[in-house]
This record gives C-alpha cells, structure tokens and sequence, in this order.
C-alpha cells in the first residue's frame, strides 16, 4: 500500500518532536509519531503473508497486542519512576534484531528497542501532556534543526522514489524511532557514572558476541545469515558474525566499543583499571580480526587517532595519520600485488574493493543523471540494477558509501543537507571534548562510526548514531564554556 501522505505526516510530527517551540507540542508530537507509526506499517504489510496469518488467528493477534502493551505500559511506568534506567534500557537492546518478513523479504528489526523506546516516550510525554506545568528543557540547536530536516526530506523525497515501499520501511523502522531516541536521550541527565554504566553494558555485551564468534570460527559454522555462510564455502578465510546478522554492522560494534574502552585505558590512574582494559582490548580484538572487517579496522584506527588528538596533541595525532596515509598510498602505488590490485584496471579495482568500485560508479552515475533533487529515497538498489543492468544478487541495498548514496537518492539537496548534519554532528561532539572523559570518548566513538559510513552502509539507520549524538549533544549542553582542561577519569574509570 502506497501512503505517501502518511508517511510525511509521520515524518514531520518525529521532527516535531524536535523542534517544536513548546515543551508539550514537541511531547504531543513525539506520542503521534509513536500511535502512527505502527499503524503506516500494518497499512504497508497488510497483504503480507505474516500479517495474513495474524488477520486468520484474530486472538492470537489480539493477544500479541495486550502483551506488547502491557509491557510497553510496565516499562513506561518503571522509567517515570527512575529515568536512568530509560539509557541502560535503550542501549543494551541496540545491538540485537530480529528477523521480520516485509514484502517479500526479510528485515532484521530492533524490536527489544522498538518496546523500550514506545516506553520511554510514554514517560517522558504524558507528565508533560497531563500537568500545567511542564519542565524547563533545552531548546533545540542547529543540529537538531537539521536533523529534524533530513528525517522530513527523505520521507519527502520517497513520494517519487521507485521503490516506495524500501523507502517508507526506513521511515518507519528507523529514521522516525531513531529521531525519538534521539530526543529522549538528548534530555536525559548524563553523568560520568551514567556514562560508565553505559560503556560497561556494551562492553559485557561485545565479550559475549565475541565469546559466540569464537565458537563460530572453531566449530566453521554460523548461526545467522546464509549470505554469510555461502560465501565463507567460497574463501580462503573464514568471516563470523557472531549474532549479527552481517560480519562488517559487528565489526562497527566491536570497533566502538574497543574506542570507548581505549579511551577509559589512555586516561586511567589506577593500575588494576589500565591492565584490566589492555585485556579486554585484546579479547575484543581477536574478535574484531575473526570479522574481517576491513572497513572496522579503519573506522578503529580513526577512533584511536581522535582520542589520541584529545588526549594529548591535534598536531601529533594528525602526523601519525598522515604517515599512516601515505604508507597505505605507498602500498597501493608500490606493492598493488600485496593488495590484489592492478593499477588502471577498473575490474581489479573492483575486486580489491570487495564490489565497492563498481557500486560507486553507478551511484555517481545516478547522481549525475539527476543531480538536482535524485533518483528518490530508497531506490539505489532498483535503480543501480536497471540502469547497470544486474542482478539482484549483485546489487546491493547501497552503495557502501553513504555520501554517494546519498547523492544519488536525494540529490544535491539531500547531500548538502548530510554534509550540514556531519559537519554540526562533529562541532557539537568535538568541541571542548578533551575536558571531559565521557565527551572524548562519544566524540571518538562518532567519528569512527561516521568513517566506517564511508566504507559501508547505515548512517542514519544505525541507532548507535543517533545514541551517541543524543548522548553527546546533552554532555555538551551540560557543560559551561571554560579553558581547556584534562579530563577527571576515576569515576568512569572505576565503574568499567
């Protein structure tokens, strides 16, 4: 079902939800945001088989539903009452999906998020809907306007898209409860202490999915994704994912987590707490080799390199870069044998790239095609495989570079519009940063993230972006201007 109308709706009330000039018209709107998006989704798989058999077991559907908003009610009603379980709820469900059957094919959903997150913004709005008087709360900035404006493009830019319906599915299963979880995260009140907390959840977290990479790598079996599986039959190497469902999304994970961990060891006092994270730092990185992941041992390098910047010297952290540079340069020019790639040749290229090459070229190919408004949201994929002329198998849903694939979906005016957020994301995070132990590390954790975007897939679709703008945009708030100091490190130190 095509519902372009709704769809933008949906979009505006999320970016209301932002930056609406009044405390409870931005609760009122992130409740409508919350109510209608679910019923744009039942309306977009109402012929879908799984929703078939719901609409043949009406009980078994009714019961599904009291369920889900029982517990979304118990959740919301906990989270009133202590609100700094809302984060350590949100960020321990980012990592884990679940397989949902959308139109014909298989979406891996947030959905322990989705029910955290339908808490968190009952308890946050209805205070404010019910009482007259409403809290003082920040107003919104730049980078939540432009945030609030790039959710409302692209739901915008879907209504002439050719594939509507991936479009609207990234509406509804991200871009619109990521920009929910960015408002709530944006108001929480973030602590050193809170901070740790969150960083330790992940880390217990990454040591489990390694612990079952680990297995994965000895036993030469996956659990997930038979993409994975049959291409690991094909290879010299062995990929895992552990319970990922894609061996590069648990690179990134792992990558920002070693980052946040990195940066409690480079500003630890205490020995026990410096040994201690060398540990974990090992494990998690025989975990992130067993990926392959090249695109996570960059976007692991850049994190390092920012906290390093941070913690000691811009000039020293950007030298070190630099050499890095150029002696991957020097590799490429000098020893292409050592990285299968023959200069010049453009199906070389390809390969040592992993098909990123050939991807690229179409989307600038689509780009140029349309330059003005693209190709519509969504539609790289259908698009890249009628104007290329390939298979469903070789094309991708992106083209492993988000600022081309933004550029062909969404034109100069959605490129201008990410390099406006990208540019906001990173004056928000990094300023005054090296202040303070939580900002460095969130400020780290989103440039590797934003690297490995270059790489690979997901920007705004991954809500472990709009977690650390969230997060990062309330430190920032809360921290008066003043002269550049070390950051204190015991309290988060300790608390990893």
């Amino acid at each position: 079902m095509d519902a372009p109308v709704p769809l933008i709706v949906v979009a505006l009330l999320a970016a209301a939800g932002l930056v609406a000039p009044t405390a409870r018209g931005r609760a009122a709107a992130m409740v409508g945001a919350l109510l209608l998006t679910p019923v744009l989704l039942v309306a977009h798989l109402w012929d879908n088989s799984a929703i078939h058999s719901l609409r043949d077991r009406p009980a078994v559907a009714a019961a599904a539903v009291v369920a889900g908003l029982a517990a979304v009610a118990a959740l919301a009603v906990l989270f009133h009452r202590r609100p700094v379980l809302f984060p350590l709820a949100a960020v321990a469900m980012v990592p884990f999906r679940i397989p949902i059957a959308t139109g014909g094919s298989t979406a891996n959903l947030l959905v322990p998020l989705y029910l955290v997150l339908g808490a968190g913004v009952l308890a946050h709005a209805v205070p404010r809907l019910r009482s007259d008087e409403v809290p003082d709360e920040p107003g919104p900035g730049w980078l939540e306007r432009v945030l609030a404006a790039a959710v409302v493009l692209y739901a915008v830019q879907a209504t002439y898209s050719s594939d509507f319906a991936h479009a609207l599915e990234n509406v509804v299963f991200f871009y619109v409860p990521f920009t929910l979880l960015f408002t709530l995260l944006r108001r929480v009140a973030w602590t050193d202490r809170l901070a740790a907390q969150c960083l330790g959840i992940l880390a217990a977290l990454a040591l489990v999915f390694v612990g079952i990479g680990f297995v994965e790598y000895a036993t030469r079996s996956l659990l997930l994704n038979p993409k994975v599986i049959s291409s690991n039959q094909f290879e010299s190497y062995f990929r895992v994912n552990s319970l990922f469902f894609d061996p590069n999304i648990y690179g990134r994970f792992l990558a920002l987590v070693m980052v946040g961990i990195a940066g409690v060891v480079l500003w630890a006092r205490r020995r026990e707490v410096l040994l201690g994270g060398a540990a974990l730092l090992a494990v998690l990185w025989a975990g992130l080799v067993l990926t392959f992941s090249q695109s996570s041992f960059v976007a692991l390098l850049a994190g390092l390199a920012i906290l390093g910047a941070l913690r000691w010297s811009v000039r020293g952290a950007a030298a070190l870069s630099a050499a890095a540079a150029i002696v991957a340069v020097a590799i490429v020019v000098l020893a292409p044998g050592a990285i299968r790639l023959d200069v010049g040749n453009s199906k070389s290229a390809d390969a040592a790239t992993s098909g990123r090459y050939d991807l690229i070229k179409g989307g600038v190919d689509l780009f140029t095609a349309q330059p003005l408004e693209g190709q519509g949201s969504g539609s790289f994929a259908r698009e890249y495989r009628r104007t290329r002329h390939s298979s469903d198998q070789r094309a991708a849903s992106a083209s492993h570079t988000i600022p081309v694939t933004v550029a062909a979906e969404q034109g100069v005016v959605g490129l201008a519009l990410y390099l406006a957020l990208v540019g906001l994301a990173l004056w928000r995070l990094l300023r005054g940063a090296s202040r303070r132990l939580a900002r460095a590390v969130v400020a780290a954790a989103f440039v590797a993230l934003l690297v490995h975007t270059l790489t690979y897939a997901a920007f705004l679709e991954d809500p472990l972006t709009w977690v650390l703008l969230g997060a990062g945009a309330a430190l920032a708030a809360a921290e008066p201007p003043r002269r550049r100091v070390r950051p204190e490190p015991d309290a988060a130190a300790v608390a990893v």
